[in-house]
């Protein structure tokens, strides 16, 4: 993983922070990388798409910005294990950690769900965010001002039939989050948030509403400025559900 040193201005809300965010390539992901970059933060953005993820880096250096790309599957968790420990070695800290990618599976009555889908659901949107708060806890902790957010969905505190798969896997990163921000409140100036970003028009939507049209929704940069606030040094809430 090659890296390079940030250089920043010292006028904007996340001037001189160092911002991981995964499912970095499209949707809401690179909307927040470039709204990250937009605001002075080196955004190491992280996804499966080498393409894409080039194409973000195009549009970052466009605006001034700077970013280092990584192109891993958050499955893998031993590749997020090494991550880690690259990040630590460049850096020595993280300040900011956006875990925004995410994986619909299958919409399918509980019983019919495919076990292979059920388990990328719960891989991806559970398991691999819980990885990034074992692997970025310390990295964190090593800011003036840890910022850890992830993105939910009001499928997770309702009972809606053909969900439950997502549903689940969100309700429980919606617990594990809450609970990470509990355990370092007191003890560490990191702050542990959840973004509830309501319909916007993401392929994840376009693929659970086929037949929607998607214009009637926000776009993924109509929805950045909250990300923005909630990854800021001057953010004060913790353990929260923020609609966007």
């Amino acid at each position: 993983m090659a890296m390079t040193n940030p250089q920043f201005g010292h006028d904007k809300r996340l001037a001189g922070r160092v911002a991981l965010v995964t499912g970095a390539s499209r949707g809401i992901g690179r909307a927040v990388a470039k709204a990250f970059a937009a605001e002075g933060a080196h955004v190491v953005a992280l996804a499966r798409t080498q393409g894409g993820l080039e194409d973000l880096d195009d549009e970052i250096r466009a605006i001034g910005g700077e970013a280092t790309l990584v192109t891993l599957d958050l499955r893998k968790a031993d590749d997020i294990d090494q991550m880690g420990f690259a990040l630590y070695q460049k850096f020595g800290r993280l300040d900011i950690l956006a875990g925004i990618a995410g994986s619909l599976g299958v919409l399918s009555p509980v019983s019919h769900n495919p076990p292979k889908e059920w388990a990328e659901v719960m891989e991806v949107n559970l398991t691999a965010n819980y990885r990034l708060m074992r692997s970025f806890d310390a990295l964190l902790r090593q800011s003036d001002a840890g910022r850890a957010i992830f993105v939910t969905d009001t499928k997770a505190r309702e009972a809606t039939p053909y969900w439950g798969a997502y549903a689940a896997s969100k309700a429980g990163l919606e617990t594990l989050a809450r609970s990470w921000a509990a355990e370092v409140e007191r003890t560490t100036n990191l702050k542990v948030n959840l973004v509830d970003p309501g319909p916007v028009r993401t392929h994840l939507r376009a693929a659970a509403f086929p037949g929607e049209d998607p214009k009637k929704h926000r776009a993924p940069d109509e929805i950045t400025g909250v990300f923005v606030d909630l990854a800021a040094p001057d953010c004060t809430i913790t353990g929260e559900i923020v609609d966007a």
